[in-house]
């Protein structure tokens, strides 16, 4: 296929509001892809390449100079092969070589195909195209059953994988797809309630109410001696925890999917920052902190020996995690007494703890949905944004990156564009000189734009802020502004379609 027919598509998604819309424009598009073509174009429908980063910066894109094509003649295959040698430039040259590849790219597009290429490569094409709306496309496209497709891109963890599979086998292939032990799972999601009574009642009855860390999710396997560790966005980090892989080797099960959080102790048993457990993530920290054990506790269980949990209620699925997690089992009770709850949730915040969740015993393992069946209860109001820009600091924070301008998330388009982020305020709050550094060499590497006033980057970073609440404003489009927004960690796990909506924000001034 020409990328110039994907090109128009993206086109006519980005032009409408209409969901019913964008799913047509995609399922057209998809039914005329090659099936080697499918994967490479969901990953530019998406803005996420399947070769992942390919060290191309706002800098080197600003930086060429070249004529583009008069007419369209790239496909989709050509675009893709040039991500792999970009992808696959290093070393000595390596500066060079890809300014080269750069330009051959850039003479083979039109101005308007090079756009579109450029925004992929930045992560900036919004569309609204986001993932949901394109597995309701393959599912149109591909004749199948909706509710299969998405099952299928949850428990492979891969829609590029999905899309081909859905496109090009057969139903039963499709609905073949199941839990494989080794194979990242999408994570099931939390929506917040205001207090663990509230929560109770929401779910009508008994529920297993749970602590909150301030972790880091961790999705865990093992098949005999093969132990894999995913984070929440299923980056394989078994390499950066070997402490996780040894104490998941200890546990009596052979063949095991697990679902939990991970922390790091300070010397009296307390959980510390959680800067210094997601240092071993390889991102920001100390040394100390790089160099502190994590442990890990569990919260759910997916498979055991043989036999997968994924569609059993958590009840039953609580009852096999007891037989096999041990000292790694996360504490809870299963209570419908809002009292007990109460004390419960207490004492998790005694303990150093962030809150605690509340799930319903008869849901199901709902893979990557953001339901009503886990509700989290934390008594700080803490939000998930995405940094939009950053401000160069003054006085003793000269030459630093300081103030961060902060957007939520606006699936709908409802105050700009679909899937796009709507910024709702501003902070220097909270930012440690670690963390001052550490903006100061992370912001430039995603630089799209550059004014006197501020870097502007690809949204793409989040980061957790602690506020006192919204109050309205005009000056930002969605309406409201944070109250007293002060950073309280950054989240390297996470991904920014993961991000708290401008719905949720604007909710609170109703709270």
């Amino acid at each position: 296929m020409l990328l110039h027919e994907l090109v128009t598509a993206t086109d006519a998604v980005a032009s409408t509001s209409s969901r019913l819309a964008k799913v047509a424009a995609l399922a057209d598009v998809l039914r005329g892809l090659d099936a080697d073509e499918i994967a490479p174009a969901i990953g530019f429908l998406t803005a996420s390449p399947r070769q992942g980063r390919l060290g191309v910066g706002w800098r080197s894109l600003s930086n060429l100079s070249v004529t583009h094509a008069d007419e369209p003649a790239l496909t989709v295959a050509d675009v893709d092969a040039a991500f792999d040698r970009l992808a696959a430039t290093d070393g000595p040259g390596s500066a060079a070589a890809r300014t080269a590849a750069l330009n051959d790219l850039a003479r083979a597009a039109t101005a308007h195909e090079w756009d579109f290429i450029a925004r992929v490569m930045m992560g900036e094409l919004r569309t609204g195209a986001l993932e949901g709306v394109l597995l309701d496309a393959v599912a149109k496209a591909s004749g199948n059953d909706a509710v299969t497709v998405r099952r299928a891109a949850m428990l492979s963890g891969d829609l590029g994988a999905t899309a081909r599979l859905a496109l090009t086998g057969a139903p039963e292939e499709l609905a073949g797809v199941g839990l494989q032990v080794g194979r990242g799972v999408m994570p099931m999601l939390a929506s917040t309630a205001g207090s663990t009574t509230e929560a109770l009642q929401a779910l009508g009855g008994a529920a297993s109410v749970e602590y909150k860390l301030d972790g880091a999710r961790i999705q865990v396997h093992r098949d005999g001696d093969d132990v894999r560790v995913f984070t929440r966005s299923l980056a394989d980090i078994t390499h950066r925890v070997p402490e996780i892989v040894e104490a998941t080797r200890a546990l009596p099960a052979q063949r095991v999917i697990l679902d939990g959080e991970t922390l790091s102790l300070d010397e009296d048993g307390g959980p510390r920052p959680f800067q210094d457990t997601m240092a071993r993530f390889g991102s920001m920290g100390t040394d100390d902190a790089a160099a502190a054990i994590l442990r890990p506790w569990f919260f759910d269980i997916l498979h055991l020996d043989g036999v997968d949990l994924i569609d059993e209620p958590l009840s039953a699925r609580l009852e096999a995690l007891a037989r096999v997690a041990g000292d790694a089992l996360m504490p809870g009770v299963v209570t419908a007494d809002a009292a007990q709850a109460e004390a419960f949730s207490r004492d998790a915040l005694a303990a150093g703890h962030e809150g605690v969740m509340v799930k319903a015993l008869d849901a199901p393992y709902a893979a990557g949905r953001r339901g009503k069946s886990w509700l989290k209860v934390k008594p700080v109001l803490t939000y998930d944004l995405v940094v939009l820009a950053v401000e160069p600091g003054s006085g003793r924070r000269s030459g630093l990156l300081s103030n961060l301008h902060l957007g939520a998330l606006d699936p709908t388009g409802e105050f700009g564009e679909p899937g796009g982020f709507v910024m709702v305020g501003k902070t220097f709050k909270g930012l440690t000189d670690a963390t001052l550094r550490w903006q100061t060499e992370h912001f430039p590497t995603i630089e799209t734009r550059r004014t006197a006033y501020a870097v502007h980057v690809r949204p793409e970073t989040v980061v957790e802020i602690a506020i006192d609440g919204v109050q309205r404003s005009t000056r930002y489009p969605g309406g409201i502004a944070l109250r007293f927004a002060r950073v309280k960690a950054y989240r390297p796990d996470k991904r920014p379609e993961d991000a708290d909506t401008i719905q949720t924000l604007r909710a609170l001034l109703r709270g």
